[in-house]
């Protein structure tokens, strides 16, 4: 039972999270020093302690988790409806949602494949990475907006696909939607699991497996608002790591320590005349002129392989972001002040993520000339290397806990994702329709439970079989790509019929995949992973599914329009009649098309500039001069600091007056709070019951707020 007393109960979590703290600290160093002492995964000293520490990190996690969820409901008043664990309340603001799309949107792969692209491409890879996975959120923004205007009550995008299109279309996208799921855990996993085993010695299979258990912990107490506060302070972890590496590489290391040392180390490293031998070189080690850059330099935009990258990038990319329910529930989840801006503010703050880090990590291992091979570069080796080669053990440590809050935020998106498609889509729909908030909830719990399990064993499948990270990142676009165009076309175009979703999201999907293998027999003479992760089969695999998915629904959309009226969208009702306080003007037509037109103006107008633009403006540069570099240099250093600086302040100055109404809880008499509550309350009922006492509160109200300025004047 818990202290009466709330100062006893701020103790209580304090001290539950500094013992959790300490374990898991504890934790960590144990599977370091075995990764040192190279002890096996069947060691009995391994699982004797694991079995010992399990089951209280489990318990004290959950404790400390069900304490802030208390806290919460205590002194803000949410009520922990299964609209409130699946919606957040519908009343997030700017900076939270804008951290959560930092944080969704932040994979094992920002960190780990976009360092891998920098090693293989040079300076156009990260740009390509950032530039090519940025542009997506900014335009999702313009979805968000429509959710608001035409589906207010919806809880997942599948919902909506059958209010608009019926039993058939959603049984399709609801598939393609829970294959984007599985596709995104599985990078989570296998870059995660991949850079543990490497940093720790820890088995790769135990990797898969406990990488995924904090998670399911704290979405099982708290749903999507502990996964958005947990989204947060994961955030500012990660940003806090991003700067000092970024620092480390280009202002503070004693082996590189600014813009002129990697510049002239990378010079080197592709000069035409470096011997690619040993011992000056190991085999499968970059070194020599970089085939299809502009003069074989990693200092030049002028790379053919980063622009075909950038194009699979792309592509791709729109699938994990408008095919993923995650985002959908987070503009679900945002306020409609919000959404628009939470999204651009979260797409340019996330563009620092990929573009200043491997732009550091990734150019650093270069300079350093590391001696990483194709294949382990493949598998995301590229940063930890660096790190380590920079800060030693201190490196590794920063980068594991970097990558492990980076996989366990996205990871907590997926778990609410798969959740409410389970429960709304499946559950509500079609075995149970007239489920109580109760039982919706359960079901909930139960479903972040066996996806929690689900996402281990999946990992340990794709290990097993030798599916590298890099590989799936290529290949999502192809897979998804298809339902792109007909989801946006959903709530976009109202000529969009049901049979040419359908038909446009599964003929692409087959079209691209026979294209993807037809290409690679042609081009390289078998059908292997190794070459059907190359950039041409790829690519055409890629481009093929996103535009024949979209081509054939604008076909027969245009041969049979729906002409379709939103009505039955907006008739889409919530679980729970929860009070939302949200001001009434928040849902007006004028101001959500107020929104709109805001969004597309920035929202074109960013892409436009960053996939466009800037690419044309560095091409007179060809090789980049010294000069050019540091320019170069310093922006990244500049965009990845105050994108933190943002990211880290905006929601705490927003969140304000709630982080200030439960501190002042904290230290306030129970006994005392509950008489001036139940005061509170026979006040407000009187005052309903008589008019002539609601009217004179309100004149008294509006006395006592001119009163203060009079006295100004």
């Amino acid at each position: 039972m818990l202290p009466r007393s709330m100062h006893h109960l701020l103790m209580y979590t304090t001290f539950i999270r500094l013992l959790l703290s300490s374990l898991l600290l504890y934790q960590l160093m144990l599977l370091k020093s075995i990764g040192q002492m190279g002890v096996n995964y069947s060691s009995k000293f391994y699982f004797s302690k694991i079995i010992q520490l399990s089951p209280i990190i489990k318990f004290l996690s959950f404790g400390s988790k069900w304490v802030q969820v208390w806290l919460e409901k205590r002194y803000v008043g949410s009520c922990h409806t299964s609209e409130w664990f699946n919606t957040a309340g519908r009343n997030v603001k700017t900076g939270l949602i804008a951290s959560v799309i930092v944080s969704q949107w932040t994979w094992a792969a920002t960190i780990l494949q976009s360092s891998n692209v920098a090693w293989e491409y040079g300076i156009s890879g990260p740009f390509w990475y950032a530039s090519g996975a940025t542009i997506q959120i900014l335009l999702f923004g313009v979805m968000a907006i429509e959710i608001k205007r035409k589906a207010p009550c919806a809880h997942t995008v599948c919902e909506i696909v059958k209010a608009r299109w019926g039993t058939p279309a959603h049984i399709v996208f609801l598939g393609f939607c829970f294959l984007t799921n599985i596709i995104v855990t599985a990078m989570l996993l296998l870059g995660g699991s991949a850079v543990v085993n490497a940093l720790t010695g820890v088995n790769i299979f135990a990797a898969s497996f406990l990488i995924p258990l904090g998670v399911v912990v704290y979405t099982l107490a708290g749903g999507l608002k502990a996964t958005f506060l947990a989204s947060y302070i994961h955030s500012v972890i990660v940003h806090v790591v991003l700067v000092i590496f970024v620092y480390l590489v280009y202002t503070a290391s004693n082996e590189l320590g600014s813009p002129r040392a990697v510049y002239n180390r990378l010079m080197e490293v592709a000069s035409k005349s470096r011997l690619c031998q040993e011992p000056i070189s190991h085999s499968g080690q970059s070194c020599g002129p970089v085939s299809g850059n502009y003069k074989g330099s990693y200092l030049t935009m002028l790379s053919s392989g980063g622009l075909v990258f950038g194009v699979i990038n792309i592509v791709g990319n729109f699938g994990t972001v408008f095919v993923d329910n995650g985002y959908w529930v987070s503009a679900i989840a945002a306020r409609p002040s919000s959404t628009h801006k939470g999204y651009l503010l979260g797409g340019l703050v996330w563009f620092a993520v990929p573009f200043s880090l491997a732009t550091s990590l990734g150019l650093g291992a270069l300079a350093l000339d590391l001696p990483i091979t194709e294949n382990e570069a493949s598998h995301g080796l590229v940063p930890p290397a660096t790190a380590i080669a920079l800060m030693g053990k201190g490196g590794s440590i920063l980068l594991l806990t970097m990558l492990f809050m980076a996989v366990t935020s996205a990871g907590s998106s997926e778990l609410i994702a798969v959740s409410s498609l389970c429960t709304y889509d499946i559950y509500r729909t079609y075995i149970n329709p007239n489920a109580s908030g109760k039982k919706i909830l359960k079901v909930s719990r139960a479903v972040v439970l066996g996806f929690g399990c689900f996402m281990g064993l999946l990992a340990v499948i794709l290990n097993k079989a030798g599916v590298s990270l890099g590989w799936i990142y290529l290949a999502t676009g192809v897979l998804i790509g298809s339902a792109v165009l007909p989801i946006a076309f959903m709530l976009l175009w109202k000529k969009a019929n049901a049979n040419g979703a359908i038909l446009g999201a599964l003929i692409g999907c087959v079209m691209g995949i026979i294209t993807w293998l037809l290409v690679t027999k042609i081009e390289y003479g078998q059908i292997t992973l190794n070459t059907t992760g190359r950039n041409a089969p790829m690519l055409a695999g890629n481009l093929v599914s996103v535009l024949m998915g979209g081509t054939v629904h604008a076909v027969c959309s245009l041969w049979q329009p729906q002409n379709f009226e939103w009505d039955s969208t907006k008739q889409i009702t919530m679980v729970e009649k929860a009070k939302i306080e949200l001001p009434a003007e928040e849902l007006k037509e004028e101001k959500l098309m107020k929104a709109k037109a805001w969004i597309v103006k920035w929202g074109v107008g960013f892409t436009v500039l960053i996939v466009i633009m800037w690419p044309l403006l560095t091409l007179p540069a060809g090789d980049f001069s010294l000069g050019y570099f540091t320019f170069w240099a310093v922006i990244a250093i500049a965009w990845g600091t105050v994108g933190s600086m943002v990211i880290i302040a905006l929601p705490l100055f927003e969140s304000w007056g709630t982080i200030r109404s439960v501190f002042l809880g904290m230290f306030t008499n129970d006994r005392l709070i509950a008489q001036v509550e139940e005061m509170n309350a026979k006040l407000h009922a009187i005052i309903l019951a008589t008019p002539e006492a609601q009217r004179i509160y309100f004149l008294e109200k509006e006395k006592a707020k001119k009163e203060p300025s009079e006295h100004q004047v």
